[in-house]
């Protein structure tokens, strides 16, 4: 059980910037996205990452390397859609 709960937690959470990325590239507009954010967030998810294959724990490594490719594409469009505006 407690296995799932946190498959479920690394799930959400690697979801949680789907919408914002969405939006992004929809919209094409990165006024008010926050780069510095995004690198602190993605410092932190590699740390995760590095974590899990310490733990040798692959829900954690698989939820937080996808949450690290959605992050990275936020800020690859980020920075292209502000030099654009």
């Amino acid at each position: 059980m407690t296995e799932w709960v946190g498959i479920a937690a690394g799930v959400f959470t690697s979801a949680s910037l789907l919408p914002q990325l969405i939006k992004l590239l929809r919209e094409k507009k990165a006024h008010d996205i926050s780069l510095f954010f995004l690198l602190t967030l993605l410092i932190g998810l590699a740390l995760w990452v590095w974590y899990g294959i310490i733990k040798n724990d692959i829900p954690i490594i698989a939820t937080n390397s996808f949450s690290i490719v959605v992050n990275t594409l936020m800020i690859i469009y980020g920075i292209r859609y502000k030099r654009e505006s």
